[in-house]
Formats: structure tokens, sequence, C-alpha cells
């Protein structure tokens, strides 16, 4: 099973376990149903009772945790769900950050760019990091429909519509 990080455990809220999690996209841990997290070198099951949110933080009970000595051993610990819990929610056209690293990018006529290594967010837009074999720094493109038309997660492609200064 694959598992991909949806929050980390910051600290405990209130006296009766209550977990403050910190997280990067709110649709991924407002759906939340059954989480997992490391303890002893293995994954373990952790159900969500409730879920509410406060100042860019998560609150969330769990079932089998009921006080903070309970929940002070996951602290700084990440919480996991798995990847096909996490493809089920995607609407078309969306895709986990994980899947688009690794992509070789092409422009619109078929010539390589490179390959994306890396997925920055910004508030405006995530930005697409390209590595090229011609240049040493890496060629930034925001991850708008404009710009990068077609992602094809199956044949590991993605098009880049050219705009002068940016390739």
């Amino acid at each position: 099973m694959e598992y991909i990080s949806i929050g980390k455990i910051i600290n405990f809220h209130g006296i009766k376990g209550e977990a403050k999690v910190g997280y990067s996209n709110l649709e991924h841990i407002k759906g939340a149903k059954t989480v997992y997290v490391d303890k002893n070198s293995e994954k373990i099951t952790l159900n969500v009772s409730s879920i509410r949110f406060h100042k860019n933080f998560a609150i969330i009970k769990f079932m089998e945790i009921n006080s903070i000595d309970e929940l002070i051993e996951f602290k700084g610990k990440n919480i996991y769900s798995t990847k096909e819990e996490l493809l089920k929610k995607l609407e078309k056209n969306e895709f986990l950050i994980d899947d688009l690293i690794g992509l070789k990018a092409f422009d619109n006529e078929e010539n390589y760019i490179g390959e994306v290594v890396e997925i920055q967010k910004t508030p405006a837009n995530d930005i697409l990091c390209i590595k090229s074999e011609h240049r040493k720094d890496l060629i930034l493109i925001p991850f708008v429909s404009e710009l990068v038309p077609i992602v094809d997660i199956k044949t590991k492609k993605v098009i880049i519509k050219p705009i002068g200064g940016l390739i």
C-alpha cells in the first residue's frame, strides 16, 4: 500500500486528546475518515471522529485517543492517507503532486524541454520546476491550464505552451 502524507501532528489541543494538525491541502485533510501514523516502525490506523479548523490548523479527534498522554507519543509525526483514497477524491484534471514529479516536459511541437523535478506552492498557483539538460537553472512554469494544457500521467508527459522568456 502506498501512503502519502496529508498533515503533521504539531501538538495537542485541550485535554481530551485532540490533535492540532498542520496541513498543506485542505481537501485531503477535510474528508479524512481514517489516517495512518508511524508507531514502532509500522503504520497504525487512527479513525477520525471529528475535524474542525482553527487558525490554519485542523483540530482532529481520533476515536482511539482520549487524553493528552495517549496523544503525546504522536507529536511531531506525519499522518498519512493511502494514495488510493486520495485518488478517489480528485476531480477530472486534478493530480497528486507526487504524480507530477518525474514527468517529461515537451513543448506543443513535441520538442523535449526537460523533467519536472519539483512543484513549488505559491498563493496564486503551483509552479512546475523543470530541469533542462541545456540550462543550469530550473525552468519555472506556472501550473495553469493556459500554459500547461496537457498533463498525461499514464504516458508520464506534460505539454508546456511556450511563452517568450519562460523557456
